[in-house]
């Protein structure tokens, strides 16, 4: 939101945010090998995660809607519960969408729904002042986006924030590198953490594409490979023959 609409000068009309029963159920603590069997008491525990979600985006102040991707393993009961905490609870527009069996006839309704919202007049926030520190925009994002604590920066961030300020490029926007599976930078941690500390381990200047990097925890970036990947396993001998493929 940050780094693309002061470049584009447009901003989103609303937000949809995706749900699985499956992935809050996950947060719950469902076992990852059970999430086909219903389970309305992990589901009950883990849609603070899509709680902490809707919250965030809120903070643009766009209208929010939740589509709920249904699986063909998902119960009537757990779809009700979820349906009915983000009409009752969250109080946000949400719609089930079925899309993966039935097509677009399956999104027509979530269709009907963001065409609503997007006629709905509301004003954009941003979440930082373009002209604020980038330690104030990562401490920003991290409070009210993640729902953490504080930011932390190793030495090595501490060097490089000094270098991009001294070069004049601290103005640019900040890219959260963070793994995509918890609200903190511990891949572990799920559902909906507080009072956690983000640790920026490194901060990398994208001048190309004109935003600052914030690498965080043991996060690995594109193009996402393996500590090991394959690669360094296959070989070709001189007869041309390939080994270590599979």
């Amino acid at each position: 939101m940050d780094i693309v609409t002061p470049r584009l000068n447009k901003t989103p009309d609303c937000v949809v945010v995706v749900a699985t029963v499956r992935a809050l159920k996950l947060n719950g603590g469902a076992d990852k090998k059970e999430l086909n069997v219903e389970n309305l008491a992990a589901l009950k525990k883990g849609v603070v995660n899509l709680k902490r979600h809707v919250e965030g985006m809120q903070q643009y102040g766009k209208p929010v809607i939740v589509a709920i991707n249904k699986f063909a393993t998902d119960s009537d009961d757990e779809l009700s519960y979820l349906s009915n905490y983000v009409k009752n609870t969250l109080k946000v527009t949400g719609e089930i969408i079925n899309s993966w069996a039935q097509g677009g006839q399956g999104g027509l309704d979530l269709a009907k729904k963001v065409i609503a919202a997007c006629d709905t007049p509301a004003d954009f926030h941003r979440l930082y002042d373009e002209n604020a520190g980038v330690l104030e925009k990562m401490q920003a994002i991290v409070t009210r986006i993640y729902g953490g604590a504080n930011v932390e920066l190793s030495r090595k961030a501490k060097n490089q924030l000094k270098r991009i300020e001294k070069m004049g490029y601290d103005h640019l926007p900040v890219c959260m590198a963070k793994t995509q599976y918890s609200f903190t930078d511990n891949a572990k941690q799920l559902g909906a953490p507080e009072n956690f500390t983000i640790h920026v381990s490194d901060l990398q200047l994208k001048l190309g594409a004109g935003f600052i990097v914030a690498l965080t925890g043991k996060i690995l970036t594109m193009p996402g490979l393996p500590s090991h990947p394959a690669a360094l396993d296959m070989d070709i001998d001189e007869n041309g023959r390939i080994t270590g493929l599979f």
